[in-house]
């Protein structure tokens, strides 16, 4: 019988990662493919990304709706609850012979324990990371526990995920999926961007990506959104690209924030969802991107794009020397901006090497997927180091 391969996926920059995959898998005769999308998916606020992957002809077997009105944090625990009921009844029906997961949100961590409990083996991919500012951190290592087969992006992040108690032959160091995504991806010329954007590049461009720092307050997380507006206005012939945050807690206070940002300043835009070729179409053509989402870290350095990371929310990722670390503070924020143009990183940009660049990841990824031996795969044992 052909294996069935579950899918699971809750947000637009997790599907962008997944997507190679599906469709090796949906393109496949050795398996059958399942795809179960929730969470930010089905939000109008996040862009209602689930119609991308209908663009993408991906076949949708179960639509899971969390009901994600709210951004605080009993609304993310409500949703959670939700997500456990619904996964476990979907799963059961599905019958999956694997799932499949990606990374650390919230809506995964309910699908990853559901899949658990049913005694179906999980694929966890993008473990073994560290994010200090995010109480992903802690999903993450959680998610990692319960699953069974684990696709890491360089080797300290296998050597973390060994250290959690994960049997090495388990592990496998397969390089970043943005990386491998990229490769993929045609991207849009400059004019065919602005085109389908309506938007006109300036002399200079940045990206700003921002989401809430989840182990701050919210007050925190405002008043360096604040800083960052103020470093952005006064710059000259810079046009300011925004991706609306995504679905963390405090994440409106954001979104209202940069809405007022652009009622009062002509040369900003924002937009909800990018889609993954527009997004790294818009990597290779901006001077830099500011923030503090992954992309900076697992994407840009692929682009040669310069990265200004704020806060801690990424603290603990490997980073390749194309990334500015910076306090969320105006002058800091200013002063790195400027840092972009200068020599030393306009040298760079030009030589910089990814970190996360491993080589053939999804393909990789799909052939354990296909042909790794599922037989007793969930009597694991912790794994101690001597």
């Amino acid at each position: 019988m052909k294996r069935k391969i579950c899918f699971i996926t809750g947000s637009r920059a997790e599907y962008g990662l997944l997507r190679s995959i599906i469709f090796k898998s949906s393109e496949s005769k050795e398996v059958k493919t399942q795809v179960i999308v929730t969470g930010s998916h089905l939000s109008n606020k996040h862009g209602m990304t689930i119609n991308e992957i209908k663009e993408d002809k991906v076949k949708i077997n179960s639509i899971i709706d969390l009901k994600l009105t709210h951004d605080k944090s009993i609304d993310i625990i409500n949703s959670m609850s939700i997500g456990m009921k619904l996964f476990g009844r979907e799963l059961a029906k599905l019958n999956p012979d694997i799932v499949v997961i990606l990374g650390d949100r919230s809506e995964i961590f309910a699908a990853a324990t559901s899949a658990m409990i049913l005694r179906i083996p999980i694929a966890h991919i993008h473990g073994g990371e560290i994010t200090t500012g995010a109480y992903d951190d802690s999903l993450r290592h959680a998610i990692t526990k319960l699953s069974n087969i684990h696709f890491v992006a360089t080797m300290d992040y296998r050597k973390r995920v060994i250290q959690l108690g994960e049997n090495p032959k388990t592990v496998f160091n397969v390089g970043g999926l943005g990386v491998d995504a990229i490769k993929n991806v045609p991207l849009l010329s400059r004019r065919d961007l602005e085109k389908k954007l309506n938007f006109k590049f300036h002399k200079r461009n940045l990206l700003v990506c921002f989401h809430p720092e989840t182990m701050l307050k919210a007050e925190e997380n405002k008043f360096s959104f604040y800083e960052l507006l103020e470093a952005l206005k006064n710059l000259e012939l810079t046009g300011i690209i925004f991706t609306m945050p995504n679905t963390d807690v405090g994440n409106q206070a954001i979104v209202h924030m940069i809405k007022g940002f652009i009622d009062k300043h002509s040369f900003a835009i924002a937009f909800e969802s990018l889609g993954q070729q527009k997004f790294f179409s818009m990597l290779k053509q901006v001077d830099g991107i500011i923030g503090n989402s992954s992309s900076g870290i697992l994407e840009a350095p692929s682009f040669g794009t310069i990265t200004i990371n704020i806060g801690n929310r990424q603290t603990g990722r490997i980073k390749a020397d194309s990334v500015i670390d910076c306090n969320p503070h105006r002058k800091d924020i200013y002063q790195a901006i400027q840092s972009i143009y200068s020599k030393r990183y306009l040298e760079i940009s030009k030589k910089v090497k990814n970190p996360y660049k491993n080589g053939a990841t999804s393909t990789k990824i799909f052939q354990k997927l296909v042909n790794y031996p599922l037989k007793s795969i969930q009597s694991k044992s912790f794994f101690d180091l001597s």
